[in-house]
């Protein structure tokens, strides 16, 4: 198989400035988004260190050893360790942190997904939009426990508040599975911009209406201004085609 990607990022129609990050890498191997959070641009340093440290932990580690498992573990806990030095250098930016999903192809190897906080990854297979990734906040825990219905929860004050992120201290714990994949399958890494913003039947349209992925990301970047933009949104899509 072969891979087919693109990504975009927009700072949305309410905020000034963008807090999201996103790296993809040329040959295919990596992909990255994240989300930061936290005043005096903590949020922008934080989703910058994350892509930053991950790409440089797996560019300097690609060919060792280590089971892309571990690599990629490792990759998280570098940037988490980078978060916290940047917050001990800059007190300003104490309370910042990020988001991050990453999903990494290795050959040889099953494809990974590992990702804190509330960046997802859907795949969309045969007209069929599923959500692989479950959301470290407060409010997922409440729905799935059955405290709260989804509607409510699209509503809810809290729905924001992470149970976990990178740059803490606390940070004991970072989730990796690994993917089934197949020919005709789409990836979708994005920040909660977009999924805040589109409901997944509206997501699934988007991605069903066109073969062109940059125009599938620019579609779905627009739909989610169009249904108010409150939020920084940031998408990946990786298309995974016959090798011809």
């Amino acid at each position: 198989m072969k891979l087919n990607f693109t990504g975009c990022t927009d700072p949305g129609l309410i905020r000034s400035n963008n807090q999201d990050a996103f790296y993809i890498d040329q040959e295919g191997r990596f992909f990255i988004v994240a989300d930061g959070m936290g005043g005096h641009a903590g949020g922008e340093e934080a989703s910058r260190i994350a892509t930053q440290e991950i790409t440089a932990y797996l560019l300097a580690n690609w060919e060792s050893s280590q089971s892309a498992t571990q690599l990629l573990e490792q990759a998280l806990w570098s940037a988490n360790k980078a978060i916290l030095q940047d917050q001990e250098n800059h007190p300003e930016r104490g309370d910042m942190g990020t988001t991050a999903v990453v999903v990494l192809f290795r050959s040889q190897e099953q494809p990974l997904c590992a990702h804190i906080g509330d960046s997802r990854l859907y795949r969309f297979r045969e007209s069929q939009l599923q959500q692989m990734t479950e959301d470290h906040t407060w409010i997922a825990r409440a729905i799935k426990i059955g405290d709260i219905t989804t509607d409510e929860a699209r509503v809810h004050p809290y729905r924001h508040v992470l149970s976990r992120c990178l740059g803490r201290e606390d940070l004991h714990h970072v989730d990796l599975q690994p993917l089934d994949v197949k020919v005709g399958d789409r990836l979708l890494l994005c920040t909660d911009g977009l999924t805040e913003e589109l409901v997944d039947p509206k997501i699934s349209r988007c991605l069903q209406d066109t073969p062109d992925l940059e125009k599938i990301a620019i579609s779905l970047v627009e739909a989610a201004k169009e249904e108010g933009g409150q939020d920084n949104i940031t998408v990946i899509l990786v298309a995974v085609e016959e090798n011809f």
